[in-house]
């Protein structure tokens, strides 16, 4: 067996990859939440949420040019405060928070499926699940195209919508819009940062990415870029046409929005909502598996995860773990606080490399490549932690 994966990822790839993972079925009900705090300016709402998660996406951007390394951010922990254990640790929970994401959304996906087809869910997880761990050995190549491919499908979902909502006749509270409530536009913000939690999943492809010094950065600045815009145009249609409270009460608002401005169901939402769903499984698989192999470098406890397979070049033992404990999950595990959960790990990661990357710099290392002030992270480091406070006291 190897101990090197295969290089063969570029930038257009990688960052599909990335809007792939950030734009997923959670947009599809996010944005009545965020209408019922920020109102019309909703769409200001998810710009002022994409710079909040900047800094620390910059952060990850510059580890990884710095440190390129499947292991991510525990790779990042381990070099800025100087301890392996804190970095596997690190490790340890985003595979769990990975695996338990990747449960929740595979769970969710089926409960969309089920309403098109008449299987019994548990075969549909079981099917599902082992179809995106096959993908998953063949080769990040296969895989990220597999999954550039469900992201074409998400966005054209997310298009329609958009194009419905700008030709669509405007709500009256669009004609004249009140002043901005900034508290309101705040509260909505916070809860918009959620949806651009994925850009960090980018950083473990770095063993398999062409020049990954100069394309790491670009793929993960470029994937925020991207998301932003499309989360804006979504918000600004969803308030153009359908008024506040009744997005706010919606628990499909982006249906809503297509009824509204059409007159006519939107089942094709559905449809796009289960590609959301396996997109975000097979990002969720592929990440874990290469913190796992990156970890069996670490540590001798996970030594044994750290080999590619000769033909395919990827981390099939860790692939094939994660997968089985994915579909386990999506069977036998409660959903209602799953998502809290990971979010809450994760910014406590992203805390933790903020910091780390602070330590580096003021250690005076210099890094290749993409470097950023050290305003940046510190920066980050309160964004992320004012949203993690949020995330643990809020409500």
């Amino acid at each position: 067996m190897a101990e090197h994966l295969k290089r063969r990822i570029g930038l257009p790839l990688l960052t599909a990859y990335g809007v792939g993972v950030m734009v997923g079925a959670g947009i599809y009900v996010l944005i009545g939440a965020v209408a019922a705090e920020a109102g019309v300016w909703a769409p200001l709402a998810f710009v002022f949420a994409g710079i909040v998660a900047a800094p620390t996406a910059l952060s990850y951007g510059e580890f990884s040019a710095r440190l390129p390394d499947a292991a991510g951010e525990a790779a990042f922990v381990a070099e800025g405060y100087s301890a392996n254990w804190l970095g596997v640790i690190v490790g340890v929970a985003i595979v769990i928070a990975g695996t338990v994401s990747a449960a929740a959304v595979l769970r969710g996906g089926v409960g969309y499926l089920g309403a098109l087809v008449d299987v019994a869910p548990a075969y549909l997880i079981i099917g599902l699940g082992l179809a995106l761990v096959g993908i998953a050995v063949l080769g990040a190549l296969e895989s990220l195209s597999v999954a550039a491919v469900f992201t074409v499908i998400e966005i054209g979902g997310l298009a329609l919508v958009i194009w419905v909502g700008l030709t669509a006749s405007p709500v009256a509270e669009m004609a004249a819009p009140p002043a901005p409530i900034w508290g309101g536009v705040a509260a909505g913000a916070l809860l918009a940062f959620f949806a651009f939690i994925g850009f960090e999943d980018i950083v473990n492809m770095a063993e398999e990415v062409r020049d990954p010094r100069r394309t790491m950065p670009r793929a993960i600045l470029l994937a925020l870029m991207i998301t932003s815009a499309i989360y804006a145009l979504v918000a600004y249609a969803a308030v153009r046409v359908a008024p506040v409270g009744a997005l706010a009460a919606s628990e499909q608002p982006l249906a809503l929005v297509w009824e509204t401005a059409l007159g006519r169901g939107a089942d094709f939402l559905s449809v796009v909502a289960v590609f959301a769903a396996l997109n975000g499984v097979l990002a969720q698989n592929v990440m874990a598996a290469r913190v796992l192999f990156g970890l069996g470098r670490r540590t001798a406890v996970f030594k044994g995860f750290h080999h590619a397979h000769p033909r395919f070049g990827t981390p099939v033992l860790a692939t094939v773990l994660v997968g089985v404990c994915v579909i386990l999950g999506a069977l036998l595990l409660p959903i209602s606080t799953l998502a809290e959960v990971t979010s809450i790990v994760l910014l406590s990661v992203f805390v933790l490399v903020n910091g780390a990357l602070i330590l580096v710099k003021l250690r005076g290392g210099t890094g290749e490549g993409f470097t950023v002030p050290i305003a940046v992270p510190v920066l980050g480091c309160v964004l992320s932690l004012a949203a993690l406070l949020t995330a643990l006291f809020a409500g």
